[in-house]
């Protein structure tokens, strides 16, 4: 009994010691079998961090207990809490998900005959549309023999000016990122229960929560994912504060 007592002890204190004490945590990045390079490595508790080599491999000086994020701009953040076995067995790799791919336009094109206008052609259709009933002859242009073309140039010819002009307008410019699609393209799925223990009915409430507050914004201005992470957390906690006060 007293020997069972010993080893009982000095497997705590052992443990104690370790999670206490810091080691530098050897491992690697990857994403479905491919190594990733470049990712940003950070320790959340110590406020330190480091990136991944062009082997995806990563050196960071960690305890027990220590939280440590992974981020990639084209994939979801990963958090880990490292454990004694993760800092004794010093080989942890690490698997992270690819973001869904967004296009930001598509093009479609039609099987369509061309017609190719000149300057020229296009100020003379410009200027001499209204002066004509009959239609106007383009230099070049030639009918094909056996198939009716009774087509109207003027109208023709005002829709190729207004293509044109729609061309030279300045493009809209793509409407920034709001809060919530920020914050869908940073954290995964899981976060806000697993990490935030928020019940799935109070997630909405818990954005509008975030929205609310100018820092949102600023954090759209300039992203951070550590910056956001202790956002979230910090709203995570007013939130069930302010909970529980009306509970009460």
């Amino acid at each position: 009994m007293r020997v069972k007592l010993l080893t009982t002890i000095s497997i705590f204190t052992y443990q104690l010691t370790v999670s206490q004490t810091e080691k530098m945590l050897h491992g690697k990045v990857v994403s479905q079998n491919v190594i990733l390079k470049n990712v940003e490595v950070i320790n959340k508790t110590a406020k330190t961090s480091t990136t991944t080599n062009a082997l995806g491999e990563f050196s960071i000086a960690v305890k027990v207990q220590d939280s440590l994020l992974f981020f990639s701009k084209d994939y979801l953040f990963t958090r880990l809490k490292i454990t004694a076995k993760q800092i004794e067995t010093n080989n942890l790799v690490v698997t992270m998900i690819p973001k869904a791919e967004e296009l930001n336009e598509v093009i479609v094109t039609h099987a369509l005959k061309p017609v190719f206008l000149s300057k020229e052609d296009l100020n003379e259709i410009k200027l001499n549309a209204h002066k004509s009933k009959e239609g106007l002859k383009i230099q070049g242009y030639n009918e094909v023999k056996g198939t009716p073309f009774d087509a109207d140039f003027i109208r023709l010819g005002k829709e190729v000016y207004n293509l044109f002009k729609k061309d030279k307008e300045p493009k809209k410019k793509t409407p920034e990122m709001d809060f919530r699609t920020f914050i869908a393209s940073t954290c995964p799925e899981n976060f806000f229960n697993k990490d935030l223990k928020l019940k799935p009915e109070e997630k909405e409430l818990f954005l509008q929560f975030c929205e609310a507050d100018p820092k949102s914004q600023t954090l759209l201005e300039n992203p951070n994912i550590l910056a956001t992470m202790e956002f979230l957390y910090s709203k995570n906690d007013e939130f069930k504060k302010l909970k529980a006060e009306i509970k009460n």
